[in-house]
């Protein structure tokens, strides 16, 4: 067979590859790393540098260590800024001036970004948010979303301002949230998620092609800092209401046994209608063999049965509750019911709030 060339018309226009998006990240726990890593891999993207908090010391050693940000930015030889109050450092404002990058992109970075930064870059400032917007603004929307015991949570990119997550809106990707989801599983699927749709975002925004929308204030609601008095276990509460706090702050959420500390990991509110995990169903047929045995009346927080297997029943404000992870302290976390045999936990006894 002979092979000829198609010769192309004079007319005919050859176009150029776009030129990939000049980006510097910001960004500093493990939650941002896949989204650092996906822009790192794709040739659509130019990472000119990050920015992330300073060195902290971690661990018993107090050894200084670099953020998880860090630590990838230096595996790729790109430069590293650690301004610790980043609007007052006039040396790094001036060297992301220079850069003339054409976004900003942040994942969870840690401090407020002035108007001069927001406007630095041609495309602004973009955040992937772990919330569906205007829902869970604020520093801890995983975490406080599983409290309040929601069954889809998501991503959100936005265009960032001077307020706390009130930017207008680019995509937004739904995750779904299973009862026993504890706030550290819905976060390694969401910094996937995140990376994701801000792959999609960037180059969609950069041709014009997503039109911002803006929030909807009425309908905000607000993801504040966990503190301390949070993570306190008060048995007078519903046991589906407990069972959501162990998942949202997982894995700290604490209570009192013969007077000392101990954290609760792992429950299921035995009670609850909920689609519940097929290894649970055990759990829940030994639980309705046992109410029989139930002793006539309960306080809160007082151990009403024994499931062989699987670990103590607490009495709540309003249905049993049962613990199938804990973690006594001065030792490593162990099933409910290794808890139950090597501290030989009776019927009756009580779990009180941490002091």
């Amino acid at each position: 067979m002979e092979l000829s060339w198609i010769q192309p018309t004079s007319h005919y226009l050859f176009r150029p590859m776009p030129m990939p998006l000049n980006i510097v990240f910001f960004g500093t726990p493990q939650f941002a790393v896949p989204s650092l890593q996906r822009l790192l891999q794709d040739d659509r993207f130019n990472v000119l540098g990050c920015v992330t908090q300073p060195d902290k010391r971690r661990g018993r050693g107090g050894k200084t260590t670099p953020s998880p940000v860090k630590a990838i930015a230096l595996d790729h030889d790109l430069p590293v800024w650690q301004p610790p109050r980043i609007k007052k450092d006039e040396d790094t404002l001036a060297q992301l001036t220079a850069l003339q990058a054409d976004i900003f992109v942040v994942v969870a970075y840690g401090q407020i970004l002035s108007t001069q930064i927001l406007t630095m870059p041609r495309l602004g400032c973009v955040n992937g948010h772990g919330s569906l917007l205007p829902q869970y603004r604020g520093a801890a929307p995983i975490q406080w979303c599983i409290y309040d015991g929601v069954a889809e949570t998501g991503v959100t990119t936005m265009l960032m301002d001077e307020g706390m997550d009130t930017g207008a809106m680019l995509l937004k990707a739904p995750l779904p949230v299973g009862p026993t989801d504890t706030a550290h599983d819905i976060a390694i699927t969401m910094a996937d998620l995140t990376a994701e749709l801000l792959a999609n975002t960037l180059p969609q925004l950069d041709a014009g092609q997503i039109q911002p929308q803006p929030q909807d204030d009425g309908q905000a609601t607000y993801a504040s800092l966990i503190k301390k008095p949070d993570y306190q276990l008060h048995w007078q509460r519903s046991a589906l209401e407990l069972h959501n706090q162990v998942r949202g702050f997982y894995p700290s959420c604490a209570s009192t046994f013969r007077d000392q500390p101990i954290k609760i990991q792992a429950t299921l509110a035995l009670d609850a209608e909920l689609p519940w995990p097929s290894e649970l169903e055990g759990a829940i047929a030994a639980w309705q063999s046992a109410q029989t045995e139930l002793p006539p009346t309960s306080q809160a927080g007082q151990v009403i049965a024994l499931l062989k297997n699987h670990g103590p029943v607490i009495q709540t404000g309003n249905g049993p509750l049962l613990l199938l992870k804990v973690q006594p302290a001065g030792k490593k976390p162990q099933s409910g019911w290794d808890f139950v045999n090597g501290l030989r936990v009776k019927q009756g006894e009580v779990f009180t709030q941490q002091v």
